[in-house]
């Protein structure tokens, strides 16, 4: 009994874990949508994008167990392909907006992917 409780636990926590991922991404993406002016379909796929990146960088940081140093330099070309997915997704005029924003964002993520998702790595 003990162990079925357990299972259960530990199935409810992997959910709502990726669940909050996923919720993370839409929130992302509809801040995007708000600058940018982006359909609901592209909002859709952004989301999408975002909850791609997000998986590969959780695995990034397993994989380099917390150090990060390691994290950061592997992660750039996550970054770079990240903003390259979303700006096939943009029109001519969303993707010079685009690039304002992550221009204007320092590096600090500024649309909320926090360690730098949003802007690319400054060399």
């Amino acid at each position: 009994m003990k162990k079925l409780l357990l299972v259960c636990c530990l199935l409810m926590g992997l959910t709502i874990a990726a669940n909050a991922q996923s919720t993370q991404s839409v929130e992302k993406a509809k801040g995007l949508q708000k600058q940018l002016k982006l359909t609901d379909k592209q909002t859709t796929k952004i989301a999408s994008i975002y909850q791609e990146s997000s998986e590969k960088f959780e695995k990034i940081k397993k994989a380099e167990h917390g150090d990060n140093a390691k994290i950061l330099t592997a992660i750039k070309p996550l970054r770079t392909a990240t903003i390259q997915k979303i700006k096939t997704v943009l029109t001519p005029q969303q993707k010079v907006k685009y690039d304002t924003i992550l221009k204007g964002s320092n590096g600090t993520g500024g649309m909320g992917w926090g360690e730098g998702w949003s802007a690319p790595a400054s060399e």
